[in-house]
């Protein structure tokens, strides 16, 4: 997570970003039989959505939600959608997916992407949902750039000032103002309620505009955290829900900050021993002492970056990017290997390579979304943070200790939502969701991004949790992994069957 590292997983998106956050107050005519919500509730919840033919077969629609759920009849926001209708006659309903961030768009992802989300089976009995919640994509969006020139500067824009000097903090705050400033002035009051319980909401009145009783879900990465809130604010209205790639919701910044920090050190440890073992490796000795060379080349490039062929300078922090990037996927270890030997002779571009596909950034300079702006402004409504920088460096030595080559690179990450106009309106608190019944959490024991550990803490705290634990790396494991998991998943999926214990797959 520069902290922007967080949790933004394996994307494909496309975004309709306007300047326009909100409309005036127009709320939808309710069309059908309403459930037993609030009455102000009932226009949002009962209203009928028109789905249109588009991406080869699949149906889109727009729903309208409230800008502020306690302000119902205010402002309204939009919510795009896409489905793949189910294949079978005898349909089980909807399963609404989230492919995680926060930020990415569940809308391309089952677009572009909808073998990779979820298997043959589950599209011929599902209609599969993909949904923008509010503030990402083609659904009202988060603005904070009028351009992708300001978007570099903000991502890879360097400091002429000493890492950790008066001087370096005094830029980071500058420029993490003018960032936060241009979201307030872009994006209007929208940037105060792209929280994940407003969105939790919004999912539960998509539900209802489908026609099904119950919520069921597939949440990847974040997704899950979103899946956990839902679960916990609906616990009566959730169906089939399975969270791969999870989330403790208990963690707190800081905590999320340095498990992710450990957690990637430990993928390029492993990627290293990997490498190692291969005969085109850049490194040589042991794993230890490649991890000091990467120490060195992190350091050197704080001190110098390289210039790309486009004229971006590839700093220490868009370098680790470059790392983190591929370790999300043990298949693209081969393509870090690239990146680490290009680096050592002085090429900056595969190293960008991977830095834009982690930001959605094309050929040409263009983003082909508002993932990173949505993923910053979720997070800071989400996450409380501690705006003392005394507490700022204390924390900053944990993380050199526990992860001395990515985690003095991941320092400071609160100085950013410290500069937010709006405060954060979530706590880092356990969930139960007492009555929701059974629920999957799926934990990948070689996760860099979602540790294995969050999975068992969130499976745990769940009154219906059942963990199925993969052996592997890489992120989230549900049709990405072995047949173990993806039994586990489409038999409670398909048929309700809950494995009896922990399969270990």
């Amino acid at each position: 997570m520069r902290m922007k590292v967080a949790l933004k997983g394996l994307v494909l998106a496309v975004a309709a970003v306007t300047l326009t956050a909100c409309s005036g107050g127009v709320v939808p005519e309710p069309t059908k039989s309403p459930e037993a919500v609030p009455a102000e509730y009932q226009p949002y919840y009962s209203q009928t959505l028109e789905w249109t033919e588009c991406h080869d077969g699949m149906q889109c629609a727009t729903a309208i939600a409230p800008l502020d759920w306690n302000k119902p009849t205010g402002e309204t926001i939009e919510l795009a959608l896409v489905r793949h209708p189910a294949t079978s006659s005898k349909k089980l309903g909807s399963l609404f997916v989230n492919p995680g961030g926060p930020g990415a768009s569940g809308v391309s992802f089952i677009a572009d992407s909808l073998d990779y989300a979820v298997s043959g089976a589950v599209q011929k009995n599902y209609d599969v949902i993909g949904f923008d919640p509010r503030g990402v994509g083609a659904s009202t969006p988060v603005v904070c750039v009028d351009s992708a020139a300001q978007m570099d500067e903000f991502l890879f824009g360097t400091l002429d000032a000493v890492r950790e000097s008066p001087e370096w903090f005094a830029q980071r705050g500058a420029a993490s103002k003018e960032f936060a400033d241009g979201c307030a002035q872009r994006t209007g009051e929208l940037l105060a309620h792209v929280d994940t319980v407003s969105a939790a909401h919004d999912l539960d009145m998509l539900r209802a505009t489908v026609g099904d009783r119950e919520l069921n879900y597939l949440g990847y990465s974040y997704g899950t955290l979103l899946g956990a809130i839902y679960a916990e604010n609906f616990p009566g209205n959730v169906g089939r829900m399975v969270l791969d790639g999870a989330l403790d919701p208990s963690s707190s910044s800081f905590d999320v900050n340095l498990t992710q920090a450990v957690g990637f050190e430990n993928a390029l440890r492993a990627y290293l021993k990997d490498c190692l073992e291969g005969s085109d490796c850049p490194f040589s000795g042991s794993v230890d002492s490649a991890m000091t060379q990467i120490g060195d080349l992190l350091a050197g490039l704080d001190q110098s970056p390289i210039t790309a062929s486009d004229g971006r300078m590839l700093s220490s922090d868009a370098m680790l990017t470059a790392i983190i990037a591929p370790l999300y996927n043990k298949d693209a270890w081969s393509y870090l290997t690239d990146v680490f030997t290009a680096v050592f002779e002085g090429d900056a571009d595969p190293a960008f390579g991977a830095v834009d596909w982690y930001y959605n950034r094309s050929e040409d300079g263009t983003y082909s979304d508002n993932s990173t702006e949505s993923f910053l402004a979720i997070n800071c409504l989400d996450y409380p943070v501690n705006s003392d920088p005394a507490q700022w460096a204390s924390d900053a030595k944990v993380l050199a200790d526990k992860a001395p080559v990515i985690g003095p690179y991941l320092s400071y990450g609160d100085q950013l939502c410290s500069e937010w106009p709006y405060k954060a309106v979530m706590t880092p608190q356990k969930v139960s969701a007492q009555g929701a019944g059974d629920i999957l959490v799926i934990g990948t024991t070689g996760d860099p991004a979602t540790p294995y550990r969050w999975a068992k803490a969130l499976a745990a705290q769940l009154e219906g949790g059942h963990l199925i634990s993969y052996t592997g790396q890489g992120h989230t494991a549900y049709n990405k992994s072995n047949a173990c998991v993806n039994d586990a998943v489409d038999g409670f999926l398909l048929r309700g069957k809950v494995p009896a214990q922990d399969p270990k797959c």
